[in-house]
């Protein structure tokens, strides 16, 4: 399992929703993004948050010229399964059941979303 990072905070994980879109982007490539989708954030406050980002392992930046471009190094997949680990542990005492229960319980699903999740039980079957 890889690494597990601090906690990304709600303004981050906007900023990172974003590198995950657009695949990277300098701070101001990032900010008129935000900006598209009503979020109107001062310069300093998305680079304070990519800086921030990067310091806890989630983001890169590689100097292109007198900017700084950042991607993401961590997917929405791999922060996910890391939060409901972390979700896991706290609530459930590391047990996953009863967070996939809550997950599932009272929700719709496709015909494909079904056919998925059977296929998953079936390997989890097999393996163990």
């Amino acid at each position: 399992m890889a690494p597990t990072r601090p906690p990304v905070s709600d303004t981050e994980l906007t900023v990172l929703k974003v590198l995950w879109r657009s695949g990277s982007g300098t701070v101001r490539d990032i900010q008129a993004r935000l900006r598209r989708s009503r979020r109107q954030w001062a310069y300093n406050t998305v680079l304070t948050l990519l800086t921030r980002l990067r310091e806890k392992g989630y983001v890169e930046s590689d100097p292109r010229g007198a900017a700084h471009v950042f991607r993401s190094v961590v997917t929405r997949d791999e922060l996910l399964k890391q939060d409901l680990a972390s979700l896991a542990d706290r609530i459930c005492d590391g047990t996953a059941s009863p967070l996939v229960h809550a997950l599932v319980r009272d929700r719709r699903f496709t015909a494909e979303d079904i056919a998925q999740l059977r296929q998953l039980l079936d390997e989890l079957e097999r393996e163990g």
